[in-house]
């Protein structure tokens, strides 16, 4: 009868909001999602979820009648959390909600759209950034855990854009290329539409190219191909005529310098409005 018991008994690791987890045991082979709510002492009941963390940090819901099978799934962790509100967070410039008050890395990841060589990063005023693990969990009813950035962990052709810029471009249906030769990266524009009659091409590539240290050093020039004239006189805009060579074209320089650039918050969005800002502007 002891050695019955015994093997009928089975344990699973469950954490509340506080995200301290404790072992508990459990005769139940298949406890409901309800039981493991009140193995924490969430009352009521039907204002709570569980989740089973799986070993990649991804979350599996367990409706309150669902039963979860606990054997050999090579999972040991649930959280139970309240789910009365949803929280709000920002990753880059991206806002985010969840409706729940924990989160793990990997979801978070996964509902920020995260390319896999960026790591998240919660900004944390007045300490050091804590860098965000995909089996980390993240309590978001916590004062001041709000804003979240990604970061790149290496730089590779073709995916060497910060998330947030590649979220820009991706949004307002930039169709773009990026370049990296001798070292620079630029991220070239394809067929931008230029202001209306302004010059002899309705639309051109724009080069701009990103010093090291971008996004916290800011992009100066920008560069188009073909090359722009005023449309009513033929004449070079201002400043416009020197060319660059880069990416197998010869592209005309635009010296548009910039003195305003302000770090974590400007990035090509930015710089994109002063192109178009000086494509508008343009003249003799």
């Amino acid at each position: 009868m002891t050695a019955t018991a015994q093997t009928s008994q089975f344990k699973v690791r469950i954490a509340d909001t506080t995200l301290k987890f404790r072992s508990y045991t459990i005769d139940d082979p298949k406890p409901l999602g309800r039981q493991l709510i009140e193995a924490v002492g969430g009352h009521p009941v039907e204002e709570h979820v569980a989740f089973a963390i799986l070993p990649n940090g991804d979350f599996e819901d367990i409706r309150l009648d669902e039963g979860f099978d606990l054997r050999g799934r090579g999972v040991e962790k649930v959280l139970v959390a309240r789910s009365d509100r949803s929280f709000r967070l920002k990753v880059d410039d991206a806002d985010v909600e969840w409706p729940h008050a924990c989160i793990s890395g990997f979801v978070l990841r996964k509902l920020a759209k995260l390319a896999e060589n960026y790591s998240l990063w919660q900004e944390r005023p007045g300490q050091h950034d804590r860098k965000i693990e995909n089996d980390d969990i993240i309590n978001l009813d916590e004062p001041g855990v709000e804003r979240f950035i990604s970061l790149i962990d290496q730089t590779t052709e073709g995916d060497a854009l910060p998330s947030a810029d590649q979220g820009f471009l991706s949004e307002h249906g930039y169709a773009y290329e990026v370049i990296v030769e001798g070292g620079q990266t630029g991220i070239v524009l394809k067929g931008l539409l230029l202001p209306e009659g302004k010059f002899n091409h309705e639309t051109a590539d724009i080069l701009i190219l990103l010093p090291s240290g971008y996004p916290d050093c800011p992009p100066d020039m920008f560069y188009a191909y073909p090359k722009l004239t005023l449309g009513e006189t033929g004449q070079d805009p201002k400043a416009c005529t020197v060319q660059h060579n880069f990416g197998g074209r010869r592209w005309q320089r635009w010296s548009r310098h910039n003195r305003n650039w302000r770090p974590g918050r400007d990035g090509l969005r930015t710089m994109i409005a002063r192109v178009q800002t000086a494509l508008t502007e343009a003249r003799a």
